[in-house]
């Protein structure tokens, strides 16, 4: 294990003398033609992942009231199981969405 971590500390002390050269006077942007279809699809995805986390979660919350009515114990458990992923789900894709947005706005030069 101390060799593959002397290794690294090589490698890493390598890396920190001898930088790669950088491409002078580069800025990544895309083409005029796609930002408009590209908004597009991001924000018709977004939306339609985002509706489906709340038709889960309502879904869930219906398995719930079902269940503990009925006294089924498997289907509120379901249920409970729904609405917890459903919420994962409702800030994953927040979050994914505000990071390409983010990255996004960043390529174009703003």
């Amino acid at each position: 294990m101390s060799q593959m971590l002397q290794t690294t500390r090589e490698l890493v002390t390598l890396a920190a003398e001898n930088p790669p050269p950088v491409i002078p006077g580069f800025s990544p942007s895309l083409p005029g033609a796609l930002q408009g279809p590209t908004g597009k699809i991001l924000g018709w995805t977004a939306g339609i992942g985002l509706s489906l986390a709340v038709l889960g979660g309502l879904t869930g919350w219906a398995c719930v009231a079902i269940g503990h009515n009925t006294e089924r114990g498997q289907l509120a458990s379901r249920g409970k199981s729904a609405i917890v992923w459903s919420l994962i789900a409702g800030v994953g894709i927040g979050i994914t969405s505000g990071l390409v947005w983010g990255f996004y706005t960043m390529t174009q030069g703003k």
